[in-house]
């Protein structure tokens, strides 16, 4: 379609999704029926996550699958606790910085996206598996959390207008870079939207994955074949490299914004850059530098500069530092007021700042969001990624899924924190969010898109605490991207390069200039970098104190959100 055409301009309007009992919000309409399909049968929200993140797979493979990875946070409704699991893969034993440099010749900054060395161990069939078992209702066994999924993938479904954009927008790597792109394609070309799509070799895969559970992916047959097809191209992923994978429990990290905590997974992931920007807002509001936020026109050159400059102080540090812990961790030290207080001192209200760089914090250091709360009151925030597109295009003979390009996130230079050694899990770009005031659940949401998903957490919690939003307001209200200079985001730059979307003022827009921010206008399709959210608000009926659900999802998707 082109820019021009009707649908591209987004002229929508979407009402919040009310429900008592369930919701569901994600991108794709059938993928939310397989979560409430779950939920309705006795499970838990952290079931239902698993049946739409297995869905997504099969109707958004451009986005999303099991050869990717996932975080996700659950809020258990009985303890009243924010719980976390990091379902990211790790680098392979004999991939080496000296073997990436001298062997296979990249002199880049990082591994090429649709180089094979850029995939690492898919973590989300683990993860998937691991989600049901820690935080799981345990009255639905994985075959049936797995059924709508297989059923989809079997029988076909209609693909959806934006996935059908970004199915024919990478047509070409699926048939460049493995020879079983037939698998995603249909008679060699991306489907359109509207036509049937059908997936065998994906619904086998899960068949097997909840028949023997994670020894159906990692040990076997679907373990040969990824070992096949990377060392078939160069790579150097053993069986070893998959047998031996884990996801990890993590304990969440938070900030305390006003009234409300914001919970993030701790890194690898960069949901500290969210975190860390909200605290430099608020630094500067508490120091009487900036007026209150609240006080501010939404969207104006002021109100934007502020997240502008904020994301831009927190994004050096994030990108320098965040790196696997189990290798390098200074998240206490990101965190801490004092330290937020000195790089809010960096702000300056009357233009961008020229010099940003990662600060001292020690003293010597593509992808689909959901959400699905049930009945009891449970929480489960979730995000899945191939990481850019289909990763690396790659597809494992009769498995049906690409493998994900996530080795890209590491950085070639020895010594930084971030820097590929074998067994790392690289910096990650996907970010669950929760919000609780006090210990009561008050938001799951995320938004999803790269290195946008902080931007958009920041963005879419001011909307909600300043401005009077609603959750499906919050989602969609115009939004902005700064944009790093170089080809790796950990290159900050002295010149604050800034997209706008499409509905932000031309007075705004030239008044960010007169600021000193490089800005350019995005429209159409291409709207698709402000990425795509998901929120889902628990309520109170102040008669009969009945938990009401309130849900947005972001009409940049082809989703919506669904509940009873």
């Amino acid at each position: 379609m082109a820019d021009s055409e009707p649908f591209v301009r987004f002229p929508l309007r979407r009402s919040v999704v009310f429900g008592t009992h369930a919701m569901v919000a994600c991108s794709q309409p059938l993928a939310c029926q397989a979560g409430l399909e779950i939920l309705k049968k006795g499970g838990n929200a952290a079931d239902a996550a698993v049946a739409v993140s297995a869905a997504l797979n099969v109707t958004e493979p451009t986005s999303t699958g099991i050869g990717g990875d996932c975080f996700c946070l659950f809020y258990d409704a009985k303890t009243k606790k924010v719980n976390g699991l990091n379902g990211s893969g790790r680098s392979p034993a004999k991939l080496t910085l000296d073997y990436v440099r001298n062997v296979l010749g990249i002199v880049e900054n990082n591994i090429p996206l649709l180089n094979i060395n850029a995939a690492t161990v898919p973590g989300a069939a683990a993860g998937w598996v691991d989600t049901i078992n820690w935080f799981g209702s345990g009255k639905l066994k994985l075959a049936e959390i797995l059924q709508p999924a297989i059923d989809l993938a079997e029988n076909g479904y209609p693909v959806s207008e934006i996935a059908a954009w970004m199915w024919k927008d990478a047509e070409d790597d699926l048939l460049n870079a493995s020879t079983n792109g037939c698998d995603m394609l249909i008679d060699g070309h991306a489907p359109k939207h509207g036509e049937i799509m059908r997936m065998p070799n994906l619904a086998r895969t899960f068949r097997e994955l909840a028949e023997k559970g994670k020894d159906g992916f990692y040990k076997g047959r679907i373990a040969q074949a990824i070992v096949d097809v990377v060392q078939s191209k160069g790579g150097v992923m053993s069986l070893d490299d998959l047998a031996s994978h884990t996801s990890a429990r993590v304990d969440p990290i938070s900030i305390d914004y006003k009234d409300v905590t914001i919970w993030e997974c701790p890194p690898n992931g960069q949901g500290i850059t969210a975190l860390m920007a909200l605290g430099i807002i608020q630094s500067l509001q508490e120091s009487g530098k900036i007026r209150n936020i609240s006080e501010m026109e939404h969207n104006s050159a002021e109100y934007l500069h502020i997240i502008i400059e904020s994301l831009r102080l927190a994004f050096a540090d994030s990108t320098h530092y965040v790196a696997d812990p189990d290798f390098y961790d200074v998240t206490k030290e990101l965190l801490s007021k004092d330290y937020l207080s000195k790089r809010a001192q960096l702000f300056d209200p009357t233009k961008a700042n020229a010099n940003i760089d990662s600060g001292s914090p020690v003293k010597s250091s593509d992808t689909v969001y959901f959400s699905v709360v049930d009945d009891e009151g449970n929480a489960c925030s979730f995000i899945n990624s191939n990481y850019h597109k289909f990763g690396t295009a790659v597809i494992p003979e009769g498995c049906g899924f690409t493998l994900q390009s996530r080795g890209n996130g590491f950085f070639l230079e020895k010594g930084h924190p971030n820097c590929l050694e074998p067994r790392k899990r690289p910096y990650h770009t996907i970010i669950p969010a929760i919000a609780t005031r006090g210990d009561e659940l008050w938001l799951s949401f995320g938004v999803m898109g790269g290195f946008m998903q902080p931007q958009g957490h920041v963005q879419v919690i001011l909307n909600l605490i300043h401005h009077s939003c609603n959750p499906q307001t919050a989602l969609d209200t115009p939004r902005i991207l700064i944009e790093p200079l170089g080809t790796h985001v950990t290159e900050t730059s002295s010149i604050s390069h800034v997209k706008v979307e499409d509905g932000i003022s031309d007075d705004v827009v030239d008044e960010l200039k007169k600021l000193g921010h490089h800005v350019k206008v995005v429209k159409g399709f291409k709207r698709a970098l402000f990425g795509r959210g998901q929120i889902i608000e628990q309520k109170f009926d102040p008669k009969s104190g009945q938990r009401v659900w309130a849900a947005g999802s972001d009409f940049r998707g082809d989703g919506h959100a669904i509940g009873w």
